[in-house]
């Protein structure tokens, strides 16, 4: 599937007062990550995640096996301020979020969201039905977003998952049943 490009209202911001919500020239545009963004990628994914930043070679797989769900923040200057991934099982039509990142000066300007809605209905689109994450415990504001978009964190004990990542590493799993195309 090739990427097509979003069309864009003005945000409420920039309707209300004419001038853009960003310092600088545009709002990010999004689109389908490419070959050529993995150098950046591994540039946001270092700065935002930091210690548990996907290493570069496994960012090139990533990109490789799940490119049609991809999909980056470009500000038409050469960085990327955002991305998410998503991978799919072709048995179960299910489907993981494995990041979503913004980088923290565009934050709370609703690129999270613009950019899980956009994969969701890609996902929507290529047949999947069920969408799972994780969010780390106490990253209130990811939860809250996940939250809002409809996701519910799988049972037993809310979706805490005790050492998900290893000694210390706890993680919510939280779940996205999707309505079927008709």
């Amino acid at each position: 599937m090739t990427a097509e490009p979003l069309e864009r209202a003005p945000d409420r911001h920039e309707h209300l007062t004419g001038t853009p919500p960003f310092p600088g020239p545009r709002h990010p545009a999004l689109r389908a990550a490419r070959e050529s963004d993995l150098p950046e990628l591994r540039r946001l994914d270092t700065e935002v995640f930091q210690e548990v930043a996907y290493p570069a070679f496994l960012l090139r797989q990533l990109y490789d096996l799940y490119a049609e769900h991809f999909l980056v923040l470009d500000d038409g200057e050469g960085r990327l301020r955002g991305y998410v991934l998503a991978a799919t099982t072709a048995l179960d039509r299910d489907s993981w979020i494995l990041g979503l990142c913004v980088t923290e000066d565009r934050r709370r300007h609703g690129l999270g969201r613009e950019l899980m809605v956009e994969v969701l209905a890609r996902l929507r689109r290529s047949g999947i039905t069920r969408v799972r994450l994780t969010v780390e415990p106490a990253n209130r504001a990811a939860i809250l977003l996940y939250r809002s978009l409809g996701f519910r964190p799988e049972q037993p004990d809310g979706g805490l998952r005790r050492d998900y990542f290893g000694p210390g590493e706890d993680r919510r799993v939280m779940h996205l049943e999707l309505p079927r195309l008709p």
